[in-house]
């Protein structure tokens, strides 16, 4: 037991922020409290299965509630790393330099490597575990609630709760506070810029990571009977017409041409007919659906998270390289 108690520069750091601790404790127990009452609650109404999934009865007024508190903890997954990276950056490094206390610290026979190292260690274990609460929470409660849309797993608050992409922009929060806890040296503005970054870092991977693997695409005739959708859980991406070359068709050129027709918004028929023969005109042929697949899933969770993992490291490496640059 002995040899797994913190020692030294690691052990002074949990103790400075063992308030801001038993405060993230206390409120992931309340949470896990509140998700498992909803669901005990929700369980107290005759809820219909299907596949496995839970469907709300008339008056399941529990129902709802979970579901807005789910979709506040996959917020929540996609914020942490923001916070993390604030709370490094500010109140545990920058502070230190404020303040000044960081020169009692290197008195104590303790380096300038060591005491930034036990800074990012004891902030790296507490931000992985607080991120595998939050995942765990949202397991928890998603497992009541996976009717929808918005518990899809391209959404990006349940693409980020249920991969382990989170995990790694955890790793990198903690990497960039450090860094710019060092670079800026004021709490407020280091906390500020700390989240500023990472808050790009994860718009950008909201916006970007469905064009890291290629799409693929279903097709049908125009006019075709029935849906041309592909088979199996899929995440839709893009849809429009085909000529029959092959290339996309602006469809907006028909409907401005369809639209000049004097009467022919309230003359359904006509505007089919008047479609065809622009499509005709065009050389439109095919309509198509651009999407990905469930099984691109994981790989994309996996080459997101080298590349955020690449991230980190180069924060990490840039912040004991300011450091040992200011104190060699």
């Amino acid at each position: 037991m002995s040899a797994l108690s913190l020692k030294g520069p690691a052990w002074v750091t949990v103790r400075q922020y063992r308030r801001t601790l038993w405060l993230a404790l206390a409120l992931a127990l309340f949470a896990l409290a509140v998700v498992a009452g909803l669901r005990i609650y929700t369980a107290q109404e005759p809820l219909p299965m299907r596949d496995g999934t839970w469907i709300p009865g008339a008056d399941n007024h529990g129902y709802p509630k979970l579901r807005a508190i789910m979709e506040y903890v996959s917020v929540v997954t996609m914020v942490l790393p923001g916070v993390v990276a604030a709370f490094v950056a500010g109140p545990m490094v920058a502070r230190e330099y404020e303040s000044g206390t960081y020169q009692l610290s290197l008195t104590q026979s303790v380096s300038p490597a060591d005491w930034l190292r036990s800074k990012v260690t004891v902030a790296t274990g507490f931000a992985l575990l607080a991120m595998l609460a939050v995942m765990g929470l949202f397991w928890f409660g998603r497992l009541g609630v996976r009717e929808g849309w918005d518990y899809h797993w391209g959404q990006a608050g349940t693409y980020t709760a249920t991969g382990v992409t989170a995990l790694a922009q955890v790793l990198a929060a903690v990497a960039v506070g450090a860094l710019v806890g060092q670079l800026v040296r004021r709490t407020l503005p280091a906390m500020a810029a700390a989240g500023l970054v990472m808050g790009v870092v994860t718009l950008a991977f909201n916006a970007y990571r469905w064009s890291i693997l290629p799409l693929e695409r279903a097709t049908g005739s125009l006019g075709a009977d029935g849906p041309f959708t592909p088979s199996g859980d899929h995440l839709y991406m893009d849809s429009g017409v085909l000529t029959s070359s092959g290339t996309p068709f602006d469809q907006a050129i028909c409907w401005n041409q369809i639209n000049a027709i004097p009467g022919i918004d309230g003359d359904p028929e006509r505007w089919e007919k008047a479609q065809e023969q622009c499509y005709a005109e065009h050389g439109v042929t095919t309509q198509y659906l651009d999407y990905h697949p469930a099984s691109h899933f994981w790989p994309t969770q996996l080459i997101e998270t080298g590349i955020v993992l690449a991230l980190a490291a180069l924060a990490a490496f840039a912040a004991f390289r300011v450091l040992r640059a200011r104190h060699p």
